[in-house]
């Protein structure tokens, strides 16, 4: 097969340009088969933004193409399928659990259930309807937080209230990030994904998506359980684990010997379990700092231009900016919600943290991102393993004192000044969940303040007036990443081999698509080792 990379068309090219310009560069009379593989939009240069295209061409003579085509952008390449494979040999004893159901414990029950082994699984949070509901309801005051089931706990995991953005770093030699992305198409989600450079489902459609695959484990032959806590386990005499699960008040007992642990960056009550059963667990890096919020229009004309064409024919920009500050520190955006909503993603009673979120058509009048900073072991305070965890939870009740249990909110020149403002600006916050304005001065250490400042006055280069006075700040963004790494081995396993930790709670993954990828690695780990439940 033929790729075309690199074409260039402007924004609201037709099909009659993009067959055009296949032509010219393969030097064809005639329009050959072909597939859009990948879209991008180039916004390097104001009003001249171009939108970039890949084609794979199909049924034609490469040979004699290549022949005559000399271009470094027109090449051969080979589709990679990802199929899993059952290669285990050993019988199992009884169905795998899965803990969590965020993208690492739904893609690994997931390939689970396709496979024949007919996973358990244990969601501490309701389901994605009545978790939707619950998380209104605190939301609106209606309700207060349910510390088992909100934005970061329940189907779905964290992910399901954000942006669902679906863009990783990670190469894709094995096919399982097509795999992922393949699968949120057949599942719901816009075929799109397929193709972007930056694809996202938006917080609405994610929640329809996770609901068709928790339907389809259960058609699979797979078990799913709501508000249903792991609290313990114990290693028993025939060298399977037997785990107590929370609900509704009991305690009900399970016998198995894989635990796939799938718990999302939050549930430190679970680190804090791993940590006191033994399980090796080791500090990590992460990230700390606050919301910034812009009128979405200043964005997209920061990022595009001011053609007026640009408004339909162009998504809401999103943008990614980085700073190395005078102190060592790195300071960047994180999580950037174009045209969407600042969250109370609080998971604790007396503690609050923030995150972004944005709807599938990215069209709410702000758009935020994160600007935090690298926070290291160094600055933890201690060599216990859980010290990171604990630095967030301090400063999380810190800003839940700053705001009295709302989301302290300033501006920019409120927070240069570490003063508490009266009014805000020109700019009005798209927020879910209640705030007040308060000073931030007191909820993240000094060092993470100043870089944010400087940061935000570097960025201010890259799109004039992004540092203006009016930019609405949140806080605290401090769950940007698992702050611990739960040890596993070659084979993905800790534990006495019984335990898989995967995800981003286990510190191996930072997003959905990572994550969920993170989740089939765990499950080829056993299906390497076990047949299926069926033999």
């Amino acid at each position: 097969m033929i790729r075309i990379n690199n074409i260039k068309l402007k924004p609201g090219y037709t099909n009659r340009d993009l067959e055009a310009e296949i032509k010219r560069q393969l030097k064809l009379k005639t329009v050959p088969e072909y597939r859009i593989s990948k879209l991008s939009i180039d916004d390097r240069k104001i009003n001249d933004v171009k939108i970039i295209i890949s084609c794979d061409i199909l049924n034609v003579n490469e040979k004699s193409i290549l022949k005559r085509v000399s271009n470094k952008n027109i090449m051969l390449t080979t589709p990679v399928e990802y199929i899993p494979q059952v290669t285990g040999e050993s019988v199992i004893k009884a169905p795998p659990v899965v803990v969590g159901m965020g993208p690492a414990g739904l893609f690994a029950a997931l390939m689970l259930a396709r496979l024949g082994f007919n996973p358990i699984v244990f969601e501490r949070g309701m389901d994605v309807d009545s978790r939707t509901k619950c998380v209104n309801d605190f939301w609106n005051g209606d309700t207060p937080l349910n510390p088992e089931s909100n934005v970061l706990f329940g189907e779905g995991g964290a992910g399901t209230f954000s942006d669902g953005k679906l863009n990783s770093v990670i190469k894709d030699k094995s096919g399982r990030r097509t795999f992922v992305l393949k699968t949120f198409a057949e599942y719901g989600a816009d075929p799109e994904i397929l193709v972007s450079n930056k694809p996202h489902i938006g917080t609405d459609v994610l929640a329809k998506v996770v609901k068709n695959i928790r339907q389809d484990i259960i058609r699979l032959g797979g078990q799913v359980n709501f508000s249903s806590k792991l609290t313990d386990f114990t290693l028993k005499e025939d060298g399977t684990l037997n785990l107590s699960i929370l609900k509704d008040e009991q305690i009900t007992t399970y016998n198995t010997e894989v635990l796939i642990l799938a718990i999302g960056h939050s549930a430190r009550d679970t680190f804090k379990l791993l940590y006191d059963k033994g399980l090796k667990v080791e500090q990590k890096a992460f990230a700390m700092g606050v919301r910034i919020e812009h009128k979405r229009e200043f964005i997209n004309r920061g990022k595009y231009g001011d053609k007026p064409e640009y408004e339909k024919l162009l998504p809401t920009a999103d943008y990614k900016f980085a700073h190395s500050c005078d102190n060592g520190r790195s300071v960047y955006s994180f999580c950037m919600c174009p045209g969407g909503y600042v969250v109370n993603s609080s998971s604790e009673s007396g503690r609050l943290c923030v995150n972004g979120m944005s709807y599938s058509d990215r069209m709410a009048d702000n758009s935020n991102s994160a600007v935090v900073v690298n926070v290291t072991p160094e600055d933890f305070g201690s060599d216990h393993p859980l010290a990171g965890m604990y630095m967030q939870e301090h400063y999380e009740e810190m800003a839940y004192k700053a705001g009295n249990g709302d989301i302290p909110v300033t501006t920019f020149k409120g927070f240069k000044t570490d003063e508490k403002i009266s009014h805000l600006g020109n700019i009005k916050p798209c927020i879910k969940g209640k705030y007040r304005l308060a000073s931030l001065k007191d909820c993240l250490p000094k060092y993470i303040k100043n870089a944010i400042i400087e940061g935000v006055l570097a960025f201010d280069r890259y799109m004039p007036g992004y540092a203006c006075d009016d930019a609405v700040i949140s806080g605290i963004e401090a769950r940007t990443s698992s702050p611990v790494r739960i040890t596993r081995n070659e084979e993905m396993t800790s534990y006495h081999g019984l335990i898989y930790p995967c995800g981003e709670g286990a510190g191996y993954a930072g997003g959905i698509t990572s994550a969920a990828v993170d989740g089939i690695k765990a499950a080829e780990a056993v299906i390497s080792r076990y047949k299926n439940t069926h033999e």
